[in-house]
């Protein structure tokens, strides 16, 4: 009775057996074992006697003389005439842009031609994505340095550029701002600009110090802590320190055009947070709120799984709930609702008193100032106070 077979010598009894059943009629005892010795035998024979796929330059030089083609008809799909040289000579790897065309216009499947990548092209949806990314900007800033050394190389190898730019974080399509419903929050003029500024900040906190963060570290005595931090000069340098000890990445990363960013806060991986800043205004004043009001959503709600990433337009105050509640709890940790009420300081208050307040508290006067301006909406007044062009030197070094 046929039985799974395991050695050779299993093996050539199942051969043999099947040469004494090869002329059994079908739907007979005889034609149904022999129908399944040779289903035994096939899968035997796939596990022990694998057949390598083809090399990839020869599968493509086996499509060429299928269809009758010359090395100057591939010069579309690979590039020019000197890259179709090397690729057929072995001189040049496929890039996934190559490997796309020749899948797309030779009909070469695409796991033959992975063999020499070793790497899988980047899924079709976040391609399409990928093609309205700010690459000037990008290429611009040097971060595809090492990848692409131009602008026009980088739109011709888009697939290769992306599955590079986005290696540090894994799958993109698997970032919170694919997830508009239950993962991300916040709003961005510019959805394909917005990843790409989200890719960068992941990838940079990943190159650095891996972190690992307790999940509820961030509670109003932290946050409170954090903000007397600003009484130093270099209060945004002591910041970022202090949240790395505590196992937050602080990134400091421009914003990217129609993106309109001040902040973002964001899980990473499973034991990780960030806190990305653009410093889109490089003021004292704003960076504190910035950074207390990214740091209340990991409290309020990246740890109880509201949200997986907050992005944020300071500008255009968020009316929604966790906006209100983040809002509340950084102005009461930068200044409690109390002491702010007793002080009544005003547009009317002189430079000395916002100065003594702050002293007092052991805050810089950029908080109580800022406070002033945004609750005024005088933003003329204590200019001089509010630290301006006085944060982002702190990150340039």
């Amino acid at each position: 009775m046929p039985r799974v077979i395991k050695t050779e010598r299993d093996h050539q009894r199942a051969l043999a057996r099947v040469d004494e059943l090869f002329a059994a009629t079908p739907d007979t005892p005889e034609g149904d074992e022999l129908e399944l010795w040779l289903l035994l035998i096939e899968k035997f024979e796939d596990e022990v006697f694998p057949v390598d796929p083809p090399d990839p330059i020869e599968a493509i030089r086996f499509r060429m003389d299928q269809a009758n083609l010359k090395q100057k008809d591939l010069i579309p799909i690979i590039g020019s005439k000197s890259k179709v040289s090397e690729v057929l000579a072995g001189k040049r790897d496929l890039s996934l842009t190559m490997i796309r065309r020749l899948v797309d216009e030779l009909g070469i499947p695409a796991d033959v031609l992975l063999r020499q990548k070793g790497s899988v092209p980047v899924a079709q949806d976040f391609l399409e994505l990928g093609k309205r990314f700010p690459l000037a900007e990008m290429v611009k800033r040097g971060w595809l340095d090492g990848v692409v050394k131009s602008l026009k190389e980088a739109r011709e190898q888009l697939d290769d550029v992306l599955a590079k730019f986005t290696e540090p974080v894994g799958d993109p399509t698997s970032l919170e701002v694919f997830n508009r419903q239950m993962s991300r929050c916040g709003n961005a003029k510019d959805d394909a600009a917005l990843v790409a500024w989200q890719i960068r900040v992941m990838s940079v906190a990943k190159q650095r110090a891996k972190l690992t963060y307790e999940s509820g570290t961030v509670d109003e005595s932290f946050l409170r802590e954090v903000a007397r931090l600003s009484f130093f000069n270099d209060g945004p340098k002591l910041a970022q320190e202090f949240l790395a000890k505590n196992g937050i990445h602080l990134i400091v990363e421009r914003h990217l055009p129609r993106t309109y960013l001040d902040g973002a806060a964001m899980r990473l991986g499973d034991d990780g947070r960030l806190i990305a800043m653009t410093l889109r205004h490089d003021r004292l004043d704003n960076f504190w709120f910035v950074l207390l009001h990214e740091l209340a959503h990991i409290s309020l709600h990246i740890d109880k799984g509201v949200c997986q990433a907050v992005f944020d337009n300071l500008d255009e105050r968020g009316t929604d709930k966790i906006e209100r509640e983040a809002d509340a709890l950084a102005s009461d940790s930068l200044i409690p609702k109390s002491v702010w009420r007793d002080a009544r300081l005003t547009v009317r208050s002189s430079f000395g008193d916002v100065k003594s307040f702050a002293d007092h508290h052991r805050i810089h006067p950029a908080i109580p100032a800022g406070r002033i301006r945004y609750e005024s909406g005088n933003f003329k007044v204590f200019a001089r106070l509010v630290g301006s062009g006085q944060v982002r030197q702190q990150f340039e070094h």
